[in-house]
């Protein structure tokens, strides 16, 4: 089967929406597929992507998003779609202002789209009806968690399937044999207010003496650092790569993720729970959909710096606390692999081609039925 899945995000910026088109792209091509991925690029192209053009900095949901709405883009786009002969074209995020929409209005082949925002803040609600009819044109409607289907839902109407993101279990799993060192509370994300990094910060001074390692950058980092830069417990690593962020995890006590709000899934949670990392987390409905309180993760309300520390110190202080949480996180992870989430795609790639479309719309798609993901 050939599949083109489309990014309206740069591929070579770090996020959410990058990792799970590369990482599918590539458990599709382990099952057989022939994959073209393709998206902005603002430096060289990762393997097996096709840039079409730069990105430029969007301020979506309370983050900035690179993406390319230049027509150009969108030209390069559909006449490689065109050429690609495909089967099957996968948009992630059709909606954003990048070149998704361009290969709705143009639709050349079938379309399945992933929905992957969630909060309040989303540009759905500001476009009304002519964003209606653009999902109209979708053949197959995934989201990536019950708030991602909610909030689509609710803007947008139409039928769903809910498909959890996922990791290379396999990756993470032979990685976290690294030897840990209890040492640090680790943060991973980018320094803006949504992320809640000001929230950890405010918390260490109720917490016992060890190390914050601050991994990522963002707009608030000089400010931030400005405040609480003289304080030597704090460690601030910048950017990191994979394979850095993958032994920070080791070696980590625990991972906080202080998120406020506006997350439709905890991909990094997963990364924790794969690792054999404890971690403390806003109660998000995102993060419910990864990790259970108090079994793979403690959650604490967003925004409470003091419920904050608390849960922090429990895991650093009591042993039994943490070993429960690793323990069953790493059970828990397995449920979320990136070659079972490919097959799920493809067996919805599989019958769209069977039962084929109608004027745009699926004919065979009853509705969200729950898909793959936590029981």
């Amino acid at each position: 089967m050939r599949v083109g899945i489309v990014c309206p995000y740069s591929l070579t910026m770090p996020g959410g929406v990058q990792g799970q088109v590369l990482g599918l792209a590539r458990a599709l091509e382990g099952l057989g597929c022939e994959v073209q991925v393709l998206g902005p690029c603002d430096g060289p192209a990762p393997t097996g992507v096709t840039a079409v053009g730069r990105s430029f900095p969007f301020r979506v949901n309370g983050s900035i998003a690179p993406m390319s709405p230049h027509p150009a883009a969108a030209i390069r786009t559909i006449r490689a779609l065109r050429r690609g002969r495909l089967d099957v074209i996968h948009l992630h995020e059709p909606l954003a202002p990048s070149i998704t929409i361009p290969v709705l209005i143009a639709r050349p082949g079938p379309l399945i789209a992933t929905f992957h925002a969630a909060g309040e803040q989303t540009p759905y609600r500001r476009v009304g009806l002519p964003a209606r009819l653009l999902a109209e044109r979708i053949d197959v409607r995934v989201a990536v968690s019950e708030g991602a289907r909610l909030l689509a839902h609710r803007h947008l109407g139409g039928t769903y399937e809910v498909l959890f993101n996922a990791i290379d279990i396999g990756d993470s799993e032979a990685k976290s044999a690294a030897v840990r060192a209890r040492s640090g509370i680790l943060f991973l994300g980018r320094h803006e207010p949504r992320k809640g990094l000001e929230v950890l910060l405010d918390s260490l001074d109720d917490l016992p003496d060890v190390d914050l390692w601050i991994a990522g950058d963002g707009p608030a980092t000089a400010q931030l650092r400005d405040r609480y830069g003289r304080n030597s417990r704090i460690i601030w690593l910048g950017k990191l790569s994979q394979k850095e962020k993958t032994e920070r995890l080791a070696a980590a006590s625990v991972l906080c993720v202080p998120s406020l709000y506006g997350e439709s899934f905890g991909v990094v949670l997963l990364e924790a729970m794969a690792a054999g990392t404890p971690i403390v987390a806003s109660d998000l409905a995102g993060y419910r959909a990864v990790a259970r309180d108090g079994h793979e993760a403690i959650l604490v309300p967003p925004g409470d710096s003091h419920a904050l520390a608390r849960a922090l110190r429990r895991v650093i202080e009591e042993p039994t606390v943490a070993d429960r949480l690793r323990a069953q996180g790493k059970v828990r992870s397995r449920r979320f692999g990136m070659r079972e989430l490919a097959q799920c795609y493809l067996a919805i790639y599989e019958q769209l081609l069977q039962v084929g479309t109608r004027d745009g719309r699926s004919t065979f798609w009853p509705g969200g039925s729950g898909g793959m993901g936590p029981a």
